[in-house]
């Protein structure tokens, strides 16, 4: 075709792998892009419960003392002398920190008691009854399976998740420059504030997701452990190098010995003293009570040697009939966090780097960024489409013909063209 009199400049095509990448990130951003502001607005708030919780209950800290913080069977006294017959669960001691002791069965109602852990007084109690929640775990059942019902809403955020890994391989794709120039680099790294409101959406869109990138595939990923069997099974097999994750089984006590040693109460003081007097320095303690009614049930108490961290949590295990402590099964957990296997240490650090917590304060504050913009991204996403649809189509310009005289030539015979 000739278009005033001069041949058209061929459009650069771009290649298939680009165009499956557009059409990818398009369509499955629009299928879970709601799902996906939900679960990172929650992942934003969940990123701080600790913090948020210790500003707002103030009465819950307790300077720290160099003594010796009340037993378990002192828990269990002051649990029955206000709840008779109400079962404990378990306890957690934080340096700093009133003693956290849960009553009851969990979904099916429980109770709270915040205790001083030197003297023993009730600081505040807290009564829930069967399916009421706090704030902070409301926003975590928000997280996991968006408030609907679990068998249902989880598989929605697992799977939702993954979709959104490959939205983010597939926005790489597409915010990669074809050209390195100046000017390609200013508009992949920079957000034009004082542009148009399109123009400003798409860089927010496109930069900010480039920037939150790494961020967020890490808290995808470490998310998907929870959810998704093969896909946790898999991970640990790549990074293992082949090997299988173990299954796990908990360590049971031997119910023939029951009632032969020890009182109850004397067997929690004795495991407890034990584990206590070790680690001297640890800044927590979580303290698993066995439940009386279930001869088999175990005695299982975790050292954290770090505040704020997990992944170096180290557990131990007793029969609460004899006081012999069990060995598991699990070498991911059941060992020092020094004594491990690579790829048992990364599955242990899988919760610190989903929240960011591996890195303290400052990692926390990534996580809470990098999910904020990840909300933010089905949003700028969703009104560069909606710009797009609704952008009219410019007039194609027609073809004139070319216009041919006729020559004539002096010759006895007629001209012809």
């Amino acid at each position: 075709m000739i278009t005033n009199g001069k041949a058209p400049k061929k459009k650069k095509q771009r290649s298939l792998f680009y165009r499956v990448a557009a059409w990818l990130h398009l369509w499955l951003g629009l299928i879970t892009g709601a799902i996906m502001v939900v679960v990172c607005l929650c992942a934003c708030i969940w990123v701080f419960n600790e913090e948020i919780t210790g500003l707002l209950e103030p009465e819950t800290k307790v300077d720290h003392r160099r003594e010796a913080v009340i037993a378990p069977s002192r828990l269990m006294q002051i649990a029955d002398s206000l709840y008779p017959g109400k079962r404990v669960g378990y306890a957690s001691y934080k340096q700093g920190n009133a003693i956290y002791l849960s009553l009851g069965e969990g979904r099916k109602g429980n109770t709270i008691l915040r205790i001083n852990p030197y003297t023993g007084d009730v600081i505040s109690t807290i009564e829930r009854k069967e399916g009421e929640t706090d704030f902070f775990r409301f926003i975590l059942n928000g997280h996991r399976f968006l408030w609907l019902p679990y068998e249902i809403g989880r598989p929605i955020v697992n799977y939702s998740t993954l979709i959104f890994v490959i939205i983010l391989i597939s926005g790489i794709v597409l915010w990669w420059p074809r050209k390195w120039t100046k000017a390609a680099k200013q508009q992949a790294f920079t957000i034009k504030t004082k542009a148009s409101f399109k123009r400003v959406n798409y860089d927010l869109h496109n930069v900010l997701g480039f920037y939150a990138l790494i961020v967020l595939a890490i808290i995808a990923l470490t998310g998907m452990v929870y959810g998704i069997k093969w896909y946790s099974n898999g991970l640990y097999w790549v990074t293992s190098g082949g090997d299988s994750l173990p299954e796990f089984k908990a360590a049971t006590s031997d119910s023939l010995q029951a009632g032969k040693f020890y009182t109850p109460a004397a067997i929690m003081d004795r495991t407890w003293n034990t584990v206590a007097a070790a680690h001297p320095e640890a800044e927590g303690f979580y303290y698993n009570f066995a439940d009386t009614a279930k001869p088999k049930s175990a005695i299982n108490i975790s050292v954290y040697p770090t505040a704020g961290k997990y992944y170096d949590r180290y557990s131990f295990v007793f029969d609460q009939h004899t006081g012999k402590e069990l060995k598991g099964n699990n070498p991911v957990y059941d060992k020092n966090y020094s004594e491990v296997s690579g790829a048992a240490k990364l599955r242990r650090m899988n919760y610190d780097l989903h929240v960011g917590s591996i890195l303290g304060l400052p990692g926390k504050i990534l996580a809470f960024f990098g999910a904020l913009i990840g909300a933010s991204l089905p949003v700028t996403g969703f009104l560069v489409w909606w710009g797009k649809r609704k952008k009219k189509k410019k007039p194609v310009a027609k073809a004139i013909k070319p216009q041919v005289k006729s020559i004539k030539v002096a010759t006895s015979e007629p001209a012809t063209l």
